[in-house]
């Protein structure tokens, strides 16, 4: 890929103070060679450069958590209880085929970076996403999921995910990983949970799961009564033996929390969950809209900080939050987080990539990072003490254009 030179009237690298009349030179491998004030910033003759007046530079955005697969939903699943609406998911995505799965993923990906997202960590059955990454030279880890709330599924199901990885494995490369997402407490069993959690650990895999993110799957563990227990029951399915745990509890008794853990949503956590997650050095990814959309209320991100947790925003799906805005759930994050503007960028840049076990590669603008760049338009004239705050406010067609590993993979239309 050809080098070439960025500068702009702001550059936000995010992980250091942000600096005026600033740019970035990107090497032919993709990546950052230098970057810094305008004038500091070397300019190889032989390298073509843009100037982009009136606007910043900033790090290709972070999704701590959404599901492409899922692209072409919004707007169809109508809202009702959580269990209902899970199963109405199930049964949308049951209508879909291969090329359907593979035509959202790529359209998922075009939706991302004309948002200014760059690196997803995405959650699917289907395996459309990690063939579109991989096709696309995009960035992120796709997560498989596995499902199986029977206790006596759990070796066939293991069995079937074992296959399933060593399908996608041919899809990945240094810019693109794979991991595992057995789903959540509703639809996974226990001894299933132990043994894909198990089987991670010996094969190095990330873990992504959905934990206490609604008050159904908390009374199914505590007290065996809610959509979900009913759900199960109707299928002649046995419920999550006792003692009465917490959704966070329930994970450690099986092994599954962990360093390599993405912990997705963690609404219903109390003190005590989230010392846990800290003891286990486990990574959350917030979702606060997709949260609130669905009435489960709003996470407790101000302790989950004070704890020290890594800890990135994702959107989740277009079923739940459309369209994939993560500088509007960046907003969000930062009305619960009490965070100032710098704060809630790192959410999506910075931050999310620690989260995700991506630090240093991307998400931020410093040398030896992937020249992930985005273009975002400034409503008006800034300095020093309130670019943050513009970049973050709501601007119609704020994203201008999306640059991966310094090639231009979206322009605004004028």
């Amino acid at each position: 890929m050809p080098a070439v030179r960025l500068s702009a009237e702001w550059l936000l690298p995010i992980d250091g103070v942000p600096v005026r009349w600033g740019a970035v030179l990107v090497g032919g491998d993709g990546r950052i060679v230098a970057a810094g004030p305008d004038h500091l910033v070397p300019h190889p003759p032989a390298v073509p450069e843009e100037r982009l007046p009136g606007v910043a530079l900033l790090p290709g955005l972070v999704n701590a958590h959404t599901h492409l697969e899922l692209t072409g939903f919004d707007g169809l699943v109508p809202e009702a209880d959580f269990p209902a609406w899970v199963r109405r998911v199930r049964a949308l995505k049951a209508e879909r085929s291969t090329a359907d799965f593979r035509a959202a993923a790529r359209r998922g990906i075009a939706d991302c970076r004309a948002a200014g997202i760059t690196t997803v960590a995405d959650t699917g059955d289907s395996g459309a996403v990690i063939e579109a990454l991989h096709a696309a030279g995009g960035s992120g880890i796709a997560y498989q999921e596995v499902f199986g709330p029977d206790p006596g599924d759990a070796p066939a199901q293991l069995a079937a995910l074992q296959a399933r990885v060593a399908e996608l494995r041919p899809f990945t490369s240094s810019r693109v990983r794979l991991g595992v997402s057995p789903h959540a407490p509703y639809t996974v069993s226990g001894p299933l949970y132990a043994a894909v959690a198990a089987w991670c650990a010996a094969q190095s895999l990330p873990l992504a799961v959905h934990l206490a993110e609604s008050r159904e799957e908390t009374q199914l563990l505590a007290t065996r009564t809610g959509g979900f227990a009913e759900a199960l029951a109707a299928r002649g399915i046995s419920l999550p033996d006792g003692p009465d745990r917490t959704p966070v509890e329930w994970l450690e008794l099986h092994g599954v929390l962990g360093a390599r853990t993405l912990c997705i949503h963690v609404v219903q956590a109390n003190t005590a969950d989230i010392a846990r997650l800290g003891r286990h050095a486990c990574a959350v990814a917030h979702c606060p809209r997709s949260n609130r959309r669905h009435g489960h209320g709003d996470a407790p991100l101000v302790d989950l900080l004070a704890a020290g947790l890594p800890l990135g925003v994702g959107t989740d799906s277009v079923a739940s939050v459309a369209p994939l805005d993560l500088l509007a759930e960046a907003r969000a994050a930062r009305g619960l987080g009490r965070l100032s503007a710098a704060e809630a960028l790192q959410l999506i840049t910075s931050g999310a990539a620690r989260a995700i076990g991506m630090a240093g590669e991307v998400g931020t603008i410093a040398p030896g990072a992937w020249a992930d760049v985005i273009v975002v338009r400034l409503p008006g004239a800034t300095d020093a003490a309130t670019v943050e705050e513009a970049v973050l406010a709501d601007v119609p067609g704020q994203v201008v254009a999306t640059y991966q590993a310094g090639l231009a993979v979206y322009r605004r239309a004028a």
